[in-house]
């Protein structure tokens, strides 16, 4: 089974998990297409974890990694689908003001049309 899926825009790509962990497991996989996607294009991510119910300290760090390479190319990374156990370590490691959260794939998309 895949662990994620890609679905290509015009303005942006979003990646959504398909496991129900985002842990080490994924991570290094899914480093390797958020490099992909920065360094090919210059498309805005979403990140789609809604069918996550846990995610991990390597999970955390993917998701700044990806905020990271979306910054470098003057684009923006947004996550969406956080269930309240993400949403409590988003708030406990105090990324909430470094990575944009979104609630819905929609409002993600919003988010990236107005940064544009």
């Amino acid at each position: 089974m895949k662990d994620f899926e890609i679905i290509d825009e015009s303005n942006y790509t979003i990646i959504t998990i398909l496991s129900d962990k985002l842990d080490l497991h994924i991570a290094p996989l899914l480093k390797t297409e958020l490099v992909i996607i920065s360094g090919t294009t210059d498309k805005n991510i979403i990140l789609d974890i809604s069918n996550c119910r846990y995610c991990d300290s390597a999970g955390l760090a993917i998701m700044l990694s990806g905020n990271r390479l979306c910054k470098k190319n003057k684009t923006t990374f947004v996550v969406t689908g956080l269930n309240d156990l993400v949403k409590k370590l988003f708030h406990v490691s105090q990324l909430e003001p470094v990575i944009k959260i979104a609630d819905s794939i929609e409002d993600a998309i919003n988010i990236i049309e107005n940064d544009i």
